[in-house]
């Protein structure tokens, strides 16, 4: 932060002598030259006469009254006040501030807080105070957890406190943003869920949907939700929700993937928005044999060198507690992201609603 302001100590510096490299405030010389032009002749006949061809103007203002006629008085050189300019240090434009990446939130906003303070990136009172960083959501805000549209408010207020800072708060599409908004948009109405008939309010209930969080849905956070890119690159890494190939299914570009998924959800077709979801849903792709070579299919044709993803509890990832379909009973102790895939993945969820922890973690791993 920048202390005192611009007119700090104005007009309370020593007097000083007349040089050659003080700027005073007075008529260019060429003006007092015999031509009223600095090349010689006027650009056109139509230029005004010389100011003493005129003639004296008449009592109060004739048609041809302009302000140098009458208003301006004509100012000597030994008339002017100088005052000294004070160089500005040049400063080179600062580079990006520190990058950090969020796990999975679940509705858990305290939680959420208390690891954003511990990274000093917000404040007692829960302000942004983190000047130039750089904050990337990986999805999921809510279901689950008790308060997923205080998350949901939270991030956008710290996106525009970040940005008025010079740093930045931003967040990727996740499974449960598609399943909240096809819960809100289509509730029960069916769609070919490729194994017979489903609704997306079933599915939401199913997958821990809260009741609170429905009723305080407003249409800002819908729309805030339905623009969340699905995919990022920043500084070599390729930032995504879920550990799942399906991206490709969506282009062959960042911005196409991105596209894509927006439009998907413009046109607002029940059974295009559930195949978005579903394929958002999978897991596991990196995890197993054959997992570093899915993670390079995907660093090759959208860049980065390391993926970073959420969606996947890292004790599911370590085979320790649980699948994709198991309960979310207590797991292990998860200390930090967990690197795997030939050290191509970072996984981020830390399985907060599993009793395990809500990861907030700057870029890159000190390991």
């Amino acid at each position: 932060m920048v202390e005192g302001s611009m007119t700090q100590g104005a007009g309370q510096g020593p007097e000083v002598e007349r040089t050659a490299t003080l700027r005073d405030f007075r008529v260019p010389a060429y003006m007092n030259e015999a031509g009223p032009y600095p090349t010689g002749a006027p650009p056109a006949e139509s230029a005004p006469p010389l100011e003493e061809e005129r003639p004296a103007p008449e009592e109060g203002y004739p048609d041809v009254y302009t302000p140098t006629q009458r208003d301006l008085p004509v100012i000597h050189r030994g008339d002017t006040v100088q005052v000294t300019v004070d160089p500005v240090a040049a400063q080179a434009p600062a580079g990006p501030g520190p990058l950090f990446v969020v796990g999975d939130v679940h509705g858990y906003l305290d939680q959420l807080v208390a690891a954003l303070q511990e990274q000093g990136l917000v404040d007692a009172a829960g302000q942004w105070c983190a000047g130039t960083a750089r904050l990337w959501f990986l999805g999921d805000f809510t279901d689950r957890g008790p308060d997923g549209i205080g998350v949901i408010d939270l991030v956008m207020r710290l996106s525009a406190e970040a940005a008025a800072a010079g740093g930045y708060c931003k967040a990727l599409m996740g499974n449960h943003e598609l399943l909240l908004l096809g819960a809100k948009r289509f509730g029960d109405t069916p769609v070919n869920s490729g194994a017979g008939t489903a609704t997306f309010q079933a599915a939401w209930l199913l997958n821990g949907g809260q009741k609170s969080d429905m009723d305080r849905l407003q249409d800002h956070h819908l729309q805030w939700m339905a623009r969340l890119d699905a995919m990022e690159e920043v500084d070599g890494y390729l930032l995504v929700h879920s550990d799942t190939t399906s991206y490709l299914d969506y282009g062959d570009s960042i911005e196409a993937v991105n596209d894509t998924v927006h439009d998907t959800l413009t046109r607002n077709d029940a059974d295009e928005c559930w195949d978005l979801f579903r394929k958002f849903t999978k897991r596991f792709s990196f995890r197993d044999e054959g997992g570093a070579d899915a993670v390079r299919s995907l660093l090759g044709t959208y860049g980065g060198a390391r993926i970073v993803h959420g969606h996947s509890p890292i004790p599911y990832l370590l085979g320790e507690v649980g699948s994709e379909d198991g309960d979310e009973a207590a797991g292990p102790v998860v200390e930090g992201p967990h690197v795997y895939a030939e050290g191509l993945a970072i996984a981020m969820d830390g399985g907060v609603t599993m009793a395990g922890k809500l990861l907030v973690q700057q870029l890159p791993l000190d390991v």
